[in-house]
């Protein structure tokens, strides 16, 4: 069976069958073949495939590369004048866990926050482009629109694979490589591996009186983490205080 440790595996692996006798190595490496073929379908052995050639050790189960877009959480939950974005810190390589405290969710400029499930160094440069675009348009929405444009068309773009999360005072949204701008109807989102359990828990509690949305999403990201293996408890945080309109103010009692 192949591994992602293609050079060094492959070259034991041929020494092993040359130590072998003449009809003894062939017989073992028909054998292994065939039994490839049998166990991996013609679809999955292309996946096993990443955007970067290399071959995976999670063969027709889930390519390396795409596991680093789902091996984290990042949640984002939206309430009253509160935007929170939280993320865990955890980063795998394959099912072994490099580093517990990954700083997933930063502050790209005043009152935007941006959040990544994928490989960092696809997660860099997106957002430095990200960057560049609320750069030229101010408003969040138009640079985000802007950003999926060329993060689908451009030739090297489209080859980084990566989920964001980006919000501001007025919109929170999902960008990915496929040129989906998407914005919530609840101003919950939740992606990577337990995006699912975090946005289920943070839509139970979003109602609860007396729960802010820094509470919420640190107790839905406490039930991901419980329930996700990819997910720890070493949690990276941003908040922005959604600032009342001038007219409350002026129509609020004195």
């Amino acid at each position: 069976q192949y591994s992602s440790h293609t050079g060094l595996q492959r070259r034991v692996g041929m020494m092993l069958l040359r130590s072998l006798p003449r009809g003894t190595a062939a017989a073992a490496a028909a054998a292994t073949r065939a039994s490839a073929a049998r166990a991996l379908p013609l679809h999955a052995a292309r996946s096993c495939y990443h955007t970067r050639g290399q071959y995976s050790s999670h063969a027709g189960i889930e390519p390396w590369y795409g596991q680093q877009c789902s091996a984290t959480t990042i949640l984002s939950v939206r309430k009253d004048d509160k935007v929170f974005v939280i993320g865990d810190g955890q980063v795998t390589l394959g099912s072994q866990v490099i580093k517990p405290n990954a700083r997933k969710v930063r502050k790209l400029k005043e009152g935007v926050i941006a959040g990544f499930a994928g490989a960092t160094a696809d997660a860099m440069t997106l957002f430095e482009r990200l960057e560049m675009k609320l750069g030229e348009h101010p408003e969040t929405m138009r640079a985000c629109v802007e950003m999926a444009k060329a993060w689908r068309m451009d030739k090297y773009l489209r080859r980084l694979e990566a989920i964001m999360i980006v919000a501001d005072a007025n919109v929170s949204l999902t960008l990915t490589g496929t040129g989906d701008v998407l914005e919530p109807v609840d101003g919950i989102i939740g992606i990577g591996s337990g995006g699912a359990f975090a946005t289920a828990a943070a839509r139970a509690l979003i109602d609860i009186e007396g729960m802010d949305a820094e509470a919420v999403g640190r107790k839905a990201m406490d039930v991901a983490s419980d329930m996700c293996i990819y997910t720890n408890k070493q949690y990276v945080t941003e908040l922005i205080t959604v600032p009342k309109p001038a007219d409350a103010d002026a129509d609020a009692p004195k």
